[in-house]
């Protein structure tokens, strides 16, 4: 199954503007020189492949957790849920500047709320930018009734989180709800009960990797 549930297959609408402003500096400075235009392509390119974002295959099977991102597993661990208030399975995935930055929902369910910390902007990769850095999160309710806390944390040189869902949406497994720009971190908390899939240093696929089962 596919889902691409906004207009272009291929970048992410976010990143239009700063591929359209590379792309036009690069072809100004071609004109005048092609040898001085080579790293303006270069950073062209850079963009290119930052805002990329693919279509995904959604697996099938209705216990199972998505991935919400593109990255490695840096936290796999018994943790506090401070957004549910309650002891959970907290799963982390970092992303650094080379992955899909597009965020995707882990299940099927209800966003019960959403909230917004504005904080600092230390290294994703380390455990503090999880209570630290700026951060939305996102607490679900599965159809089955099980409760799922989705985290976009800023990074080191990520600088703005974009979120379009709100309290009340009802998401798919794999809808695309938010993006996060240059770097940063997506943290999962579970049920106890859930049996993770991923250990840490796991590169993930947001989508297609199934992150644990309920």
């Amino acid at each position: 199954m596919k889902l691409n549930n906004y207009p272009h297959p291929i970048i992410a609408r976010e990143g239009w503007p700063f591929l359209g402003i590379a792309v036009a500096i690069a072809l100004v400075v071609t004109f005048f020189s092609a040898a001085w235009s080579i790293p303006f392509w270069i950073i062209a390119v850079f963009v290119l492949q930052f805002f990329r974002d693919p279509a995904r295959t959604i697996p099938q099977k209705n216990n199972a957790v998505l991935s919400p991102a593109d990255g490695r597993i840096v936290v796999v661990e018994k943790a506090r849920d401070p957004y549910a208030n309650r002891e959970a399975l907290k799963i982390s995935v970092f992303m650094n500047v080379f992955n899909v930055h597009s965020n995707r929902a882990p299940v099927d369910g209800r966003i019960e709320n959403v909230q917004y910390f504005p904080g600092k902007f230390v290294n994703a990769d380390l455990d503090k930018a999880s209570i630290e850095n700026e951060r939305n999160a996102l607490t679900i309710t599965t159809t089955a009734g099980q409760v799922v806390t989705c985290v976009q944390v800023a990074g080191l040189i990520a600088r703005r989180i974009l979120c379009y869902v709100k309290a009340g949406d009802v998401l798919a497994r794999g809808q695309r709800y938010g993006f996060i720009r240059f770097g940063s971190r997506v943290d999962v908390y579970l049920p106890l009960t859930a049996s993770p899939k991923v250990t840490v240093g796991d590169k993930v696929s947001a989508t297609e990797t199934i992150l644990a089962e309920l």
